[in-house]
């Protein structure tokens, strides 16, 4: 997600800095997004790719992050971790900067509790892959500042995709209603309903769905969708308790494209 994002604000003419964890991890993730570029140019989706890869830098050193203006959080679905960063990032940036959790599902008004400056806070939710997505939701935190919104807002529109404001719930708008249909096509798979293709081409054909929930989950990945499951089945009740097909599934690591294996097999 953090490559994808970073793809889409230089496409954009943005100047990105991405801050990993060490070293090596901040050369593989320039690698990542400089070939990612460089293919978006290749199918004519990108003029330049060579003059937005000029104005990427990757980094372990969390300082690089001064004088930016946005500020987007990608580290995985982990609340405790999310809070961590996000804190340290806060101390680093000028006050009227705008930082945004990258979540799916965690609450924006949680992660503002050990922030300094809430009003400055909220959540930019990425969908994947990022560079094809249209959309990205902007969830406003019960501090958020309205001018906090409307730069989100900006930012998307620079980058070309749609933005819609919801307020911090549980699995905002699109992971509630993402996960309730995911989930359900999951528990046919379970009850012998149909095959997962037959299931996917369904809402392709007769919903015109871009794309089937069961693909759909394996392209997310199955762990990261269980572990929203399990918090709206905390936050939100039964409707959202996860089969134990896909419990089975994470267990066995079939997560979906990245190991190579989910309700698809991926090369």
């Amino acid at each position: 997600m953090g490559a994808g994002i970073a793809h889409v604000f230089l496409a954009g003419g943005s100047s990105v800095v991405i801050v990993e964890a060490d070293d090596l991890r901040a050369e593989r993730a320039r690698s990542t997004v400089e070939s990612s570029l460089q293919r978006a140019g290749e199918r004519g989706q990108l003029p330049d790719p060579a003059a937005a890869v000029a104005r990427l830098r990757a980094t372990a050193d969390r300082t690089e992050l001064r004088g930016g203006r946005l500020v987007v959080e990608a580290v995985p679905e982990d609340q405790a971790l999310k809070a961590s960063v996000l804190g340290a990032i806060e101390s680093l940036l000028d006050a009227d900067a705008v930082l945004a959790t990258n979540t799916s599902s965690i609450s924006v008004d949680a992660l503002a509790t050990t922030l300094e400056r809430p009003e400055r806070f909220l959540g930019m939710h990425f969908f994947n892959p990022v560079p094809a997505s249209a959309l990205v939701e902007v969830v406003r935190g019960s501090a958020t500042a309205p001018s906090a919104v409307d730069e989100a807002r900006a930012w998307v529109a620079r980058i070309g995709k749609e933005a819609i404001v919801v307020a911090d719930s549980p699995g905002f708008a699109s992971s509630r209603l993402g996960v309730a249909i995911g989930l359900e096509a999951i528990r046919m798979v379970e009850e012998g309903v149909a095959a997962p293709e037959d299931i996917d081409a369904a809402m392709v054909l007769g919903y015109r769905f871009p794309m089937g929930p069961l693909r759909l989950t394996d392209l997310v990945g199955l762990d990261v969708r269980l572990g929203i499951a399990e918090y709206l089945h905390r936050t939100l009740g039964e409707r959202f308790r996860p089969p134990q097909l896909l419990r089975d599934k994470v267990a066995r690591d079939e997560l979906g494209k990245k190991t190579g294996r989910g309700f698809y097999e991926w090369q």
